[in-house]
Order: C-alpha cells, then sequence, then structure tokens
C-alpha cells in the first residue's frame, strides 16, 4: 500500500509505503513494515499497541452526549482562544497547538452526532463510520490523553527509508551493485553471529525473503 499524508501547516506531503502480508487485525498495527522518504518526530499512531487505552476511552467518549465532547475541547483549548468557532467557517477542519499536541479548532459536529447515536461497539466500528475523519480522530485521542490519562502513542511507525535508492528511481536509480554487497554483508554477519543454528537458519531465511533470493 502506497499513501501520502498532508501536512495542514506547512502543505508539505510525506509519501510512505507499508507492507501487510500478514495482517490480522485491520485496527491495530495491520503493517508488517513501514517506510517513508522522512521520519517525523511526533506522529499519532492509533494503531499502535500503545495506543490500546485510548482507542477504548476514545469509543467510551463519542457514546456520551456530544455536548459532554464539545463542553471538554473548550476547557482545554488555550486560554487566548475565546471560541473554537470565531476563527474558521464550520466545513472546515484545521488545527492549533497545544505544547506537541495538535487539536482541531473545529468539528463537524453533525458527525460526532452520528456517531453518537450510532454507539459504536468498538474502535473498528467508530472510525468506520462516514465522515469519521483525522480531526475527529486526532480531538478523541487528546481528550482520552488530557482528560482521562490515556496516552495514545506519539512515536512516528516508520522505522527505515530506502538507503541504497528508490525503486521508482528518485531521487536516484537503485544501485544494484550495492545492493548485492549490503546482502553479503548482511550474510557474513549471520553467519559470525554467536546465536544458536536455529536462529541463524531463520535469519538467513527471513534475509532471503527480503531479497527474493
Amino acid at each position: 500500500m502506497v499513501q501520502q499524508g498532508i501536512n495542514i501547516n506547512d502543505k508539505s506531503a510525506r509519501r510512505y509505503h507499508w507492507l501487510s502480508g500478514n495482517v490480522k487485525d485491520f485496527v491495530v498495527e495491520p503493517h508488517d513494515a513501514v517506510v517513508g522518504d522522512m521520519k517525523k518526530d511526533v506522529v499519532l499512531d492509533m494503531t499502535s499497541q500503545e495506543s490500546e487505552g485510548c482507542r477504548k476511552t476514545s469509543t467510551d467518549i463519542v457514546k456520551e452526549n456530544p455536548k459532554k465532547l464539545k463542553k471538554t475541547i473548550l476547557s482545554i483549548r488555550p486560554v487566548h482562544q475565546k471560541s473554537l468557532q470565531e476563527w474558521i467557517p464550520q466545513s472546515q477542519e484545521t488545527e492549533y497547538t497545544i505544547d506537541a499536541f495538535s487539536l482541531p479548532r473545529n468539528l463537524n459536529w453533525n458527525t460526532v452526532k452520528r456517531v453518537y447515536d450510532f454507539h459504536p461497539k468498538n474502535y473498528e466500528e467508530l472510525i468506520g463510520i462516514r465522515g469519521v475523519g483525522p480531526a475527529t480522530v486526532r480531538a478523541l485521542a487528546l481528550v482520552s490523553e488530557m482528560v482521562y490519562g490515556e496516552k495514545p502513542c506519539w512515536e512516528d511507525s516508520i522505522k527505515y527509508s530506502f538507503c541504497v535508492g528508490g525503486k521508482d528511481g528518485v531521487p536516484y536509480p537503485v544501485d544494484r551493485a550495492t545492493y548485492d554487497e549490503t546482502i553479503e554483508i548482511l550474510g557474513n554477519a549471520i553467519e559470525q553471529a554467536k546465536v544458536g543454528n536455529k536462529d541463524k537458519l531463520n535469519a538467513v531465511k527471513r534475509l532471503r525473503v527480503l531479497t527474493n533470493q
């Protein structure tokens, strides 16, 4: 899967690739690996195992009267902002910052009411409701943490990027010689590692799968 996210502050784009060859759960860490062209210091990852408590709390929050959620969001806004509604039209969903956190200035409260009426049983049902987008997910996550103490994962799931070229030739062509050398180095490292034969064999098998050998 190839996806792209847009930073609403500076309009920059981040494209990332994720693999889910062994997906068992579409909500909890459905990806086997995620790679991209840049790593962020703070990224809300609601698929992480660490976000389990936050997911449950988010689901509980939307089962309560929307007026309570609106009152809660207003109560944790910066003191200099008088109202969520004064800055932008009702149809837009943008954000402001509370320390390292981002909270939407305005939510689509019709969507929140729809979610309340639906009464989702779990987080999968919650995010599957039409109209529930990044702003709603982010707002619920932040209320869960700041009000109820259920902290989500803020660690970027991107671990590694293409180190010797991108498969699409951007920004530079794939260097097959360097790839082969890297594979050879990894193979030698496995052979020399002070681990059992079974562990070595499994490591070699994983390397062969990754290199299609």
